[in-house]
């Protein structure tokens, strides 16, 4: 569904603030897996997303998506591909429009553009269906606008949304992180409800790596701009932090002060 072919990008290229971002990636995502990321700050996680989405290019490399050849896409272009979710509960949606505007623009993002009402009777009706699934009562809501949603409200209506023109790729860009810790757990239990009803391939970017054990059929560790560990199935569902601490430790070679802080 997603393939990454020897992605490279290099920041400031040529000046003494060079930084090699992405070397030499090569990652392959098959239908309906759940892949969660990992790694320090600086490790690349955020980067690669945004290679995938094409908001960033790569120097060198290929990315498709379900087989088709998107390296030089442009996001907007891209977007008919990819659902996606951003860390701050601010970003992904319009604040100052309602509820019911959000997602009728998120339903036409990739239809042919028309005179038509942009919403109907028979899709708010869909709409009050789709919210239902949230248990949050935004479905009695429609006319609120976003802006004076909570973070966490706003987070599961971004992810709601995410899914309506049924992404070939969903990208999860630590969409809990800004949250506080009951919220953080709503979104995680949506996030797994949502990826499962919809049978969704996705790549979710945490620093919390009890969400990136529980989460998902297949977990990677970056450093870097390197993919430095891959581990799916049995192995991945028996892990613990301590095993992704020592693991990290002797990838690298060192011994830090404290792991759970470079990794978290």
């Amino acid at each position: 569904m997603l393939k990454l072919n020897d992605i490279s990008l290099t920041f400031n290229e040529g000046t003494p603030d060079e930084k090699q971002a992405i070397q030499r990636i090569n990652l392959e995502l098959k239908p309906g897996e759940f892949v969660t990321v990992i790694g320090s700050n600086g490790a690349g996680k955020s980067t690669l997303m945004n290679v995938i989405s094409g908001s960033l290019m790569p120097d060198v490399g290929e990315v498709l998506i379900a087989e088709k050849d998107v390296t030089t896409l442009p996001e907007f272009r891209r977007s008919a591909y990819i659902g996606r979710v951003f860390q701050d509960p601010m970003a992904g949606t319009a604040p100052t429009m309602t509820i019911e505007e959000n997602l009728a623009m998120a339903y036409s993002r990739t239809k042919k553009r028309s005179l038509r009402l942009g919403v109907t009777k028979q899709r708010r009706s869909s709409f009050k269906e789709d919210l239902a699934t949230l248990n949050l009562g935004l479905e009695d809501r429609l006319n609120a606008k976003v802006g004076l949603l909570s973070g966490g409200e706003r987070q599961a209506l971004s992810l709601l949304m995410a899914t309506f023109t049924n992404p070939n790729i969903l990208l999860l860009d630590e969409h809990t992180a800004a949250l506080d810790p009951s919220r953080a757990a709503l979104i995680t239990e949506l996030t797994q409800k949502v990826v499962a009803d919809h049978g969704l391939t996705t790549l979710m970017v945490t620093h919390n790596m009890q969400q990136a054990l529980d989460l998902g059929t297949r977990l990677i560790m970056m450093d870097k701009g390197q993919i430095i560990l891959d581990i799916e199935g049995d192995k991945k569902q028996n892990l613990t932090i301590e095993d992704l601490l020592k693991e990290f430790q002797r990838i690298r070679g060192e011994q830090f002060e404290n792991d759970r802080a470079v990794l978290g």
